[in-house]
């Protein structure tokens, strides 16, 4: 039985105590540990300069964990066999004892993919979290989803990992999502290796893949393996560092045979070898040297020169295999360990609240102040469930926490690792790993810390939706249970917003997509049991003006008692095109003909005026508003007065300003046999549609376009009819661009048709 020290007990001897008694990995040497519990002590004391002085004779406690922990994500273009590698990667650590197949035909469906949906589907709709041993490190793995409307899904996982594969199908090789999740990834300066799975597949070319990666992602990489056989042929691998063949024998390729390089395979290995070598001496100085001066390079060189030039991101090493086949997957493993980096290995920043958010380096240590991120936010059987990567520091259950962007002082109540939908409840976690709190309120991109410091750490970026619908619940009852979904989907995801029609009252959902939307329709229905009728979806226009227009209004107004007067005067003109801001307001009144504190007031007129234009009633974007004059009187102007004169200022002068129409254009990525091409194309261009690119792919051709969302409504059905159910397309958001005069005359008649009906 474990008895607990008294309350009174000093918490260094608690903290003593706890180190004894608690189950850990295996201890450290009395000195280290006392050196942990100096270090722990004086830390929550004094200051970091004497934890630092305390510890520099020995190495800390925690490096030997943080050097054996991985954090990755796996991300890759829809069907490229995410779900199925990460669902092979469980069973060879352990984690899972069976293999199942991703569209749950055996009635299973992938560990990963805990929801209903996503079993029913066969697609990954949330991303999930899990952890494996392999080797005696620690992996926190992300599985993410492919499919562009849960982009933000991928982005978030991305803000927070250390490290990622990136998988390539061998066929389809480097398609229109695979070059979005490749962009995240850069942005996060994530290190990655590159994966191409598939290899058993017909038509399987993975150096044509390595190719493309090359020319499209403009990736510095070279093949680590070359296959022994592709398609119905592939049995292998053969590994270029260590110049051995790897089989995997055994029901499900557990049973690893290594042998010599088959001798008919010598020269072409040779040359492999050469090759990876070669692209690694341009990135690496010590390589480069040994490789110039004829020297034999070594495994173990290779191997270091590999890892350094991965984690700098100069280089990105491609590994090979079949992960439905069970081929090539621990091989991929070991990859993970050898050249994807440690959480100190990482340079991760905090922006000092205290410090006009100052730039701060984080030590990525256990060592310093607890600073944490709450990336992801999921609605479990117990309330809020709140995703943390931890950067720096430790945090235990029942500890005080401090929400820096509320300011509000949370005790955490539980804390759990996460495996899929299951849970493990853990006592501590430290910096670099990936933890759940329950009871946790707050927003996802909320930074935590212990109180120590102000941090904030950057937030993720969120792109902006692009298609709404309007959805209202059948039955009045529900209305309970429909805006609780609501409010929980808005703050699981970023992308997904919820807002009021104000002149039709009804209900607005807006999202990444036509499946994005679905989902969360389908979602009250299962989940909340709420029935929602859904109208049609609606694409999220904008308008703009096109060149500048004065204005010089006066509000006047007296109707008994205290009047209402305001009188302003300047112009609006076009932001220019590459401008980060939608909206802008400047004041460059000289002297006090408007007083400065109705300033503020004018500046929310306008703002208000530009939520929606007088075109269609869509929001007024990249427009710069100048307030040159005005005039004020003594006793009847207000705040209101001036707020209402710049709203009628904005509206007068917009119709001057030449305002258009902007429309989501959509960049869509189409593949169909080579027969259909043309009718594809054909329609493409009915549909307003630019083609900016057509590639050959064996019998298949790839079709790069430029579309408008508003013509791509019920795409998927009319391209399985044109291509007899052969072809497949992606779509991704690319920019707003105006729309041609006769949709816009078209789309004001509508707008002006079905407000005067109203």
């Amino acid at each position: 039985m474990t008895r607990f020290p008294p309350p009174s007990t000093p918490r260094l001897l608690y903290t003593l105590y706890r180190s004894r008694t608690a189950p850990s990995p295996p201890s450290p040497s009395p000195s280290a540990a006392s050196s942990l519990l100096i270090g722990s002590f004086h830390f929550r004391q004094f200051s970091s300069g004497n934890l630092a002085r305390a510890k520099e004779d020995k190495e800390p406690w925690w490096k030997d964990s943080m050097d054996k922990l991985r954090n990755i994500g796996i991300s890759a273009h829809i069907d490229s066999g995410k779900t199925t590698l990460t669902e092979r990667v469980l069973f060879y650590t352990g984690k899972i004892h069976e293999i199942h197949e991703v569209r749950g035909r055996d009635g299973v469906g992938a560990k990963m993919d805990s929801m209903d949906l996503e079993r029913e589907k066969g697609i990954t709709i949330q991303s999930a979290a899990t952890y494996c041993t392999w080797n005696g490190y620690q992996i926190n793995i992300i599985d993410t989803p492919g499919h562009v409307d849960f982009t933000i899904e991928v982005e978030r996982a991305l803000r927070v990992l250390d490290g990622a594969i990136l998988v390539l199908c061998s066929v389809g090789g480097v398609q229109s999502q695979s070059i979005t999740v490749d962009r995240q990834m850069k942005r996060y300066e994530v290190p990655r290796i590159a994966f191409i799975n598939k290899l058993d597949r017909m038509g399987a070319d993975p150096w044509k893949v390595l190719n493309q990666a090359r020319a499209k992602l403009r990736h510095h990489s070279a093949a680590m393996q070359v296959p022994i056989g592709l398609e119905e042929d592939f049995k292998g691998l053969i590994d270029l560092v260590q110049m051995k063949a790897y089989y995997f024998h055994g029901p499900n390729g557990e049973n690893i045979v290594t042998e010599e390089v088959p001798a008919d395979m010598e020269e072409f290995v040779t040359e492999k070898r050469r090759e990876l070598i070669e692209v690694v001496s341009e990135v690496d100085d010590k390589l480069a040297e040994a490789f110039l001066d004829d020297e034999p390079i070594s495994p173990t060189d290779l191997e270091e020169a590999v890892r350094r030039a991965t984690v700098a991101r100069k280089f990105i090493p491609v590994f090979m295999g079949s992960a439905f086949k069970n081929k090539g997957v621990q091989p991929l493993l070991n990859a993970v360990l050898n050249y994807l980096p440690c959480p100190t290995e990482v340079s991760n920043y905090a922006l000092d609240q205290t410090k006009d958010e100052e730039k701060v380096t984080l030590g990525g240590t256990p060592d310093g102040p607890l600073v944490a991120l709450a990336f992801k936010l999921e609605e479990g059987r117990f309330g809020q469930l709140t995703y943390l990567r931890i950067y720096e520091g430790v945090i235990r259950k029942g500890d005080f926490i401090f929400n820096i962007n509320t300011g509000k002082r949370i005790k955490v109540p539980r804390l759990v690792r996460m495996h899929s939908n299951e849970m493990e409840d853990i006592q501590e976690a430290h910096a670099g790993q990936i933890v759940a709190v329950f009871g946790v309120d707050c927003a996802s991109g909320d930074t935590f810390t212990d109180g120590l410091v102000k941090y904030t750490m950057t937030s993720m970026s969120v792109p902006e939706p692009v298609m709404s619908l309007a959805v209202q619940p059948v039955s009045k009852d529900s209305g309970g249970q429909f805006s609780k979904a609501l409010n929980r989907f808005q703050k699981e995801d970023p992308t997904f917003r919820v807002g009021l029609d104000p002149e039709s009252g009804q209900t607005i959902i807006s999202g990444m997509g036509e499946l994005h939307l679905d989902i969360y329709v389908e979602r009250i229905r299962r989940e909340y049991k709420v029935d929602a009728t859904v109208g049609k979806p609606r694409v999220n226009f904008r308008e703009t003006v096109t060149q500048r227009a004065e204005f010089d209004y006066l509000h006047k107004k007296q109707s008994g008692g205290q009047g209402q007067y305001g009188r302003v005067c300047g112009y609006i003109e076009p932001l220019p095109a590459d401008s980060q801001t939608k909206f802008e307001f400047e004041n460059i009144i000289v002297g006090q003909a408007i007083p400065s504190n109705f300033i503020p007031a004018i500046e929310k007129g306008f703002k208000e005026a530009a939520n929606s234009g007088s075109l269609i009633g869509h929001p007024v974007e990249h427009v710069r508003i100048v307030l040159t004059d005005g005039a004020s009187h003594a006793v009847d102007s207000s705040e209101l007065a001036f707020k209402l004169a710049a709203i009628y200022a904005f509206r007068k002068c917009y119709t001057a300003a030449r305002p258009v129409i902007l429309e989501p254009v959509m960049l869509v990525e189409l593949k169909v046999p080579i027969e259909f091409q043309g009718t594809v194309a054909g329609d493409l261009n009915k549909r307003k549609g630019i083609i900016i690119g057509n590639d050959q792919e064996g019998d298949d051709s790839v079709i790069t376009a430029q579309v408008p969302l508003n013509n791509m409504f019920g795409y998927s059905t009319s391209l399985r009819s044109m291509t007899q159910g052969k072809g497949e397309f992606t779509m991704e958001y690319k920019e707003h661009s105006p729309v041609s005069n006769d949709v816009q005359a078209q789309l004001v008649k509508n707008y002006k048709g079905t407000t005067a009906a109203e």
